[in-house]
């Protein structure tokens, strides 16, 4: 059965004559989505065939009164056969932006199908296709891919402001409110439960650990933070705020390291010298960004040289930024010689621009010349023939629509859900809380998010419950095939330690 749903952009209905005044406009009446479309599948995973149920279409968020909120957008696969609902885990999933739908993890690494690359990443000539996902996490859980509102095709009901559901709080309470209506309506009260996000997607499940606790009582078993990012203080480059050129240092090393500018002592181990990078940054170079203005002249000329050594750059122009490399320099300088520059989600990606002389790149060659394309295309394609379900709608893969977040919840600060995460863990002593972490992703850097949960007030018996795994990749670490392997072997190993 396919299924049309314009009904989302009703809104008054247009008088027969242009002279008509509004009082005589009548508003369209709220037509309830359809139900969700079924249909089957098989995918094979280490060498099994596992059957399941693919679920698509809307959830429709309503308040006690009955009336209608938002029309959220999702795809769930559920595993064909399973008896006893309480023995098999439910993961509820999504990505980040703000602005950003589901597809990236959908088709990238965690579902059913996913998207062939090159084994670096990168992407082949379309039209795109997909392939059987071997390295799905379906064999270990359910999984419902979720797109908040103005994602993908969710949006608020008619009528409704769409600012109610655009902030951090906003985005809690209505997911919060998908993740509980699912979990009732499909009768997974009972079920072991999971949230996996990426990117932004950490900060919402971090945020939900807490909210979905103390709003419902609903606990989770396990956190997959994939690109994590809790603490916005360690990734925002703002005048008077030095903690992010500390972190970032380790990923321009990685970078600089995969384009083969570091020194030569620091080009033989990667991983050496990223401890190296890790040490110097949070010891001699913390210490001189403290110090400021009043870092002597030996201090810095000593400095100089190591930052050079560890990112690639001249001294000349680590001097002329006065030891502050921001993200969009860095990707810029790089390779300038070359003519080229490297990519903010995956450092490893190189792009073009019109002008080497610049000061940031004109765009992202690890977004616009690598994923883009072939994952919005093929998440287009994959619903209405696969998944039989037609939406005449925009697909919002990344989108500004979203745009302004609110974060009022913090104004004059930074945004930290570390803080609720650590509460939940003190109050479900059994939440495992996994973190996955590319080397070379300037987006949500991994010292940023060893420094995040190194400052969380964890108790040692508590930092037993979180794991941290790195990859020789990006932001989606999964585009680089060994790391899609490897990722595959760490959801495994979560799942079987949290489920003990």
């Amino acid at each position: 059965m396919k299924i049309r749903s314009l009904y989302l952009f009703s809104t008054l209905l247009l008088s027969s004559t242009l002279n008509a005044q509004p009082s005589q406009e009548k508003p369209v009446p709220f037509v309830a989505p359809p139900s969700p479309v079924e249909t089957k599948g098989q995918v094979t995973i280490q060498g099994k065939t596992i059957s399941y149920t693919a679920r698509t279409g809307y959830l429709t968020l309503k308040d006690e009164s009955g009336k209608a909120k938002a029309n959220i957008f999702f795809i769930a696969y559920t595993r064909d056969g399973v008896s006893d609902l309480t023995k098999r885990p439910i993961t509820y999933t999504f990505n980040g932006g703000p602005g950003s739908a589901s597809l990236w993890l959908h088709l990238g690494c965690i579902g059913p199908r996913r998207i062939p690359m090159t084994d670096k990443g990168e992407s082949l000539a379309p039209p795109y296709a997909l392939v059987n996902n071997e390295y799905s996490w379906l064999d270990k859980t359910d999984l419902v891919f979720i797109d908040p509102v103005n994602t993908g095709y969710s949006r608020a009901a008619a009528g409704e402001n769409e600012k109610q559901f655009l902030g951090y709080n906003e985005d809690i309470q209505s997911v919060g409110e998908f993740i509980r209506l699912y979990t009732t309506q499909y009768g997974r009260w009972g079920s072991p439960k999971f949230l996996a996000g990426e990117s932004y997607g950490t900060t919402r499940a971090a945020g939900l650990s807490g909210y979905l606790q103390d709003r419902y009582n609903l606990y989770i078993n396990g956190i997959s933070l994939i690109s994590s990012i809790l603490n916005f203080q360690t990734a925002r480059f703002d005048r008077g705020n030095d903690l992010p050129f500390a972190l970032f240092l380790p990923t321009y090393t990685a970078i600089a390291w995969y384009h083969k500018k570091l020194a030569p002592e620091y080009q033989a181990d990667l991983k050496k010298t990223l401890q190296a990078a890790r040490e110097f940054a949070a010891g001699e170079y913390t210490t001189a960004l403290m110090k400021g203005d009043l870092l002597t002249e030996t201090e810095e000329k000593a400095l100089v040289e190591k930052l050079s050594k560890f990112t690639g750059l001249s001294q000349t122009y680590l001097r002329q930024t006065r030891l502050r490399v921001e993200i969009g320099r860095f990707v810029k300088e790089l390779l300038r010689s070359e003519g080229k520059t490297a990519g903010r989600l995956d450092g490893r990606m190189t792009g073009t621009d019109f002008d080497d002389a610049g000061d940031g790149y004109e765009f992202d060659p690890s977004l616009d010349a690598t994923i883009s394309g072939p994952y919005s295309t093929a998440l287009n394609h994959y619903v209405r023939q696969e998944l039989k379900y037609e939406n005449d709608l925009p697909y919002l893969a990344l989108t500004g629509r979203v745009q302004p977040w609110n974060y009022n919840n913090v104004q004059n600060s930074y945004l930290n859900v570390s803080e609720t995460l650590r509460q939940a863990m003190s109050k479900n002593p059994f939440l495992k809380v996994w973190v996955g972490a590319g080397y070379y992703d300037l987006a949500t850097p991994f010292f940023a998010a060893e420094y995040t949960f190194h400052h969380m007030g964890l108790k040692p018996e508590q930092r037993k419950n979180v794991s941290f795994t790195y990859y020789e990749s990006g932001h989606m670490m999964y585009i680089h095939k060994p790391s899609l392997i490897q990722l595959k072997k760490d959801a495994d190993t979560f799942y079987d330690q949290a489920l003990k």
